[in-house]
């Protein structure tokens, strides 16, 4: 890209007309100083009413050629045959500052297509700090992640962990492979997959929870029996919570040194497990922060637990049944019947309510990882997706999308971008790319957002896939690490692994760039080759044709003139 500044006809003229007579007088060297480069230019002593104030920009900064060239436009006039003025500009000119600020308005797209441009906009836009901006805002890490297995350098810029990531995204499309744990005796009510620490938790009926390797597809530990059907798990490194149909929260903190981070199975230990008691109906869904527990129960309250002193800081109560919760920053989205609440947890002040979400009851809830969106599913075996807006103290929650993939209650559902996979009672798991309904913007004050693309609720694509296979109700679901695990009335664990599909990618990939050197160096050895005989042949064939006639020399000619006189 290009700048050029134009400049009038009658103004180039006047301008030529007073440097021809300025250069036409002898001058000693010493005398072509500050002051006459001023006069001639324009820059700061000359002030005369024929100059505009784009003219004074092109002639702002001149530079010296030897051979003058002409310009159609009569935009660019010449001092001299020695001197000539260029107003052309270039992007890469600006300071480095200025253009990563430019920068920092592309979305990932638009920037990767900047970085093949040049070298120099490559180095820029490949080490741009925005890049880690798209990657938290998409899959929530602020740090070096460490969930991409093996064959990722430590090394990597926030760039290729980017790319990384978003290349694994497109292997739910590929290839999988199914295994099939067992080891519950009844229904499985609750999956929670710790990708991080690779490992899978669940929980039922039958009044235990299990500690699963998610690599291999073994049973770890059990717990002892609680006592009550366990409808809720969740956890991180340092803590575990599992919610019983009794009320309370069976607690484990994460044993240094261990293993497997948890001692599930060993006998009770008051430094390691404990429980919290305040709920006075069955907890039917928990979830964790780095500084607080939230639990929800059928006694319609949602309790904000401090996660240091274990109290309950925050009681928000609702009309109906709390089905299901997911929290992001100081705001938490909740369920009350068919209704979807959204409250801020510091002040416990209800921000924005949908009505009637759902035909019946809403059961699920996903929420991606910058709070923008909203995920929901109910009694109707719809799932909606809303985008959440604030502006000052109101917050609105616009509907985006709808799909109804399936013929049951949509019971679980799990994010993790660009994929939504939802379970329901008709035993089928549907995956949804949010991908297209979605574009990157930034705030006036420099972080950035995604937003919705004004689409046509009516138009929005169905889900690119269902994976079936199941004969009964599906309770729970969960996705992460190129994995989908899900449990159901079978009482088995199922893990939707698609590492294959990751691996054959890569593979295709690897020969996709092979071909394209060996076309690329075919191609340059082309080149090469008529570049240089190109000379050579046409000196060799105007050679061989006759001066009068034109036609070549040599046998073709001879058998040619034999063949006429034989005729």
């Amino acid at each position: 890209m290009e700048f050029e500044c134009q400049v009038s006809t009658e103004v180039s003229k006047n301008l030529i007309d007073c440097v021809d007579n300025l250069f036409g007088q002898q001058r000693e060297p010493n005398q072509f100083n500050s002051k006459l480069e001023a006069e001639n230019f324009g820059i700061s002593e000359q002030t005369s009413d024929s100059y505009t104030e784009k003219e004074k920009i092109a002639l702002s900064k001149p530079t010296l050629t030897k051979k003058p060239n002409s310009d159609s436009c009569g935009s660019k006039q010449f001092l001299s045959s020695d001197v000539v003025l260029n107003s052309h500009r270039s992007i890469t000119d600006l300071p480095p500052a200025l253009l990563s600020e430019i920068l920092n308005f592309l979305d990932p797209k638009e920037l990767g297509m900047v970085s093949c441009v040049s070298t120099y906009l490559c180095r820029l836009a490949s080490e741009h700090h925005v890049w880690k901006d798209f990657y938290c805002e998409r899959w929530g890490n602020s740090t070096v992640p460490t969930s991409l297995g093996s064959g990722v350098s430590d090394e990597m810029s926030w760039k290729e962990f980017f790319v990384e990531r978003e290349f694994r995204s497109k292997t739910f499309m590929g290839r999988y492979s199914i295994d099939v744990m067992y080891g519950h005796s009844e229904a499985v009510l609750t999956v929670f997959l710790l990708a991080s620490a690779k490992l899978i938790f669940t929980a039922g009926y039958d009044q235990t929870v299990k500690m699963w390797n998610m690599e291999e597809g073994l049973l770890i530990a059990s717990s002892r029996s609680l006592g009550c059907t366990v409808r809720a798990v969740a956890g991180d490194t340092k803590l575990l919570v599992a919610g019983g149909t009794d009320g309370f929260i069976q607690c484990w903190r994460a044993v240094e040194g261990f293993p497997h981070l948890f001692d599930i199975k060993g006998p009770q230990n008051q430094n390691t497990e404990f429980r919290l008691w305040e709920h006075e109906g069955p907890i039917t869904s928990l979830a964790l922060d780095l500084t607080r527990i939230y639990s929800g129960s059928w006694d319609m309250t949602v309790r904000v637990w401090d996660r240091f002193s274990l109290k309950c800081v925050k009681v928000l109560r609702h009309s109906d049944w709390v089905w299901a919760l997911v929290p992001h920053d100081l705001t938490v989205a909740s369920t009350s019947g068919s209704d979807v609440c959204i409250w801020d947890t510091s002040s416990g002040r209800l921000m924005t309510i949908i009505h009637s979400a759902h035909v019946g009851n809403t059961y699920s809830l996903a929420r991606n990882h910058t709070g923008d969106f909203l995920f929901t599913g109910g009694d109707d075996g719809a799932i909606h997706m809303y985008e959440i807006t604030s502006h000052g103290l109101e917050t609105n929650a616009l509907l985006v999308a709808t799909w109804a993939p399936h013929s049951g209650c949509v019971y679980s559902l799990a994010f993790e971008f660009p994929w939504l996979v939802s379970a329901s009672a008709d035993g089928k798991l549907a995956l949804i790319d949010v991908r297209k309904l979605l574009r990157t913007r930034k705030h006036d004050s420099g972080k950035r957002f995604s937003c919705v693309k004004l689409v046509d609720r009516s138009s929005v694509e169905p889900p690119q896939r269902m994976l079936h296979g199941f004969g009964k109700n599906l309770m729970s679901v969960g996705i992460g690490a190129d994995r989908i695990v899900c449990g159901g009335d079978e009482g088995v664990v199922r893990i939707w692994n698609f590492t294959e599909a990751l691996e054959i990618e890569r593979r295709v990939c690897a020969l996709r760039a092979i071909r394209l050197e060996n076309r690329m160096r075919r191609r340059k050895l082309h080149l090469e080759n008529s570049s240089k005989g190109s000379r050579n042949d046409q000196c060799s064939v105007a050679a061989k044709k006759n001066p009068v006639t034109g036609d070549k020399s040599g046998w073709h000619s001879k058998r040619a003139l034999s063949g006429k006189l034989k005729s």
